[in-house]
């Protein structure tokens, strides 16, 4: 069931997941995007509420951006953003106190300057957690005639899992490479990378990823 299994899950639940039809492989299609979620302030800085240390993960986005710019691969980017606290919607506001906090022109919500995004690359302000919700992510790609995503970023168990659910029922191939995403919880992390890669998409590592889109450019 995908990247270094030892890595996600033990064998029996693998074997319990096969045995129920999970797992299958969805394989590249055609025409690649890459996905940059929400590596923003208030989840790279470690000290701010929802931050953690995602050092490494942007390393790996870093390697995956300079590729797709070499490439000609489409890059969006996300972020979550609202211009008050009125806007986030009285059930999410009391259910997720931190996006109070996520204010339109607040450095919480801009990316990581280390990112350098180019003006020809989208910038998504979503109001919830999958990247295709209340946005123009879907028409965009369908534009581009896009058929693959490789979703990378922030948090794994949030936006990362329903960014690559909603690909998943819009008929997206779908790939993860597991050391461009991650978590502020190492649990909460790898149980959803494994139902990630079970449900929704083809986890698979870095080197991988780059190989195939480094392969485009011949």
């Amino acid at each position: 069931m995908g990247i270094a299994q030892a890595d996600i899950g033990d064998e029996e639940m693998r074997r319990q997941y096969r045995e129920a039809g999970f797992g299958g492989r969805v394989g590249w299609g055609e025409r690649p995007a890459l996905l940059v979620i929400d590596m923003a302030g208030a989840w790279v800085d470690p000290g701010e509420q929802l931050g953690s240390d995602l050092r490494t993960v942007l390393e790996s986005i870093l390697q995956l951006l300079n590729v797709a710019r070499a490439t000609q691969v489409p890059v969006f980017f996300t972020t979550m953003a609202f211009a008050s606290p009125a806007e986030v919607g009285g059930v999410v506001s009391r259910k997720l106190t931190c996006l109070n906090a996520m204010l339109i022109g607040s450095e919480r919500v801009e990316l990581d300057p280390l990112l350098r995004r180019r003006p020809e690359e989208p910038l998504l302000v979503k109001p919830r957690a999958s990247a295709f919700f209340a946005t123009n992510l879907l028409s965009t790609l369908l534009s581009h005639r896009v058929d693959t995503v490789v979703v990378t970023g922030c948090s794994t168990s949030g936006c990362i899992r329903a960014t690559c659910e909603a690909a998943f029922d819009n008929n997206l191939h779908v790939i993860v490479p597991a050391e461009a995403v991650g978590d502020r919880n190492a649990h909460a992390h790898s149980a959803n990378l494994f139902d990630i890669d079970a449900r929704y998409a083809d986890v698979m590592p870095l080197e991988e990823v780059l190989t195939h889109l480094k392969g485009r450019a011949r």
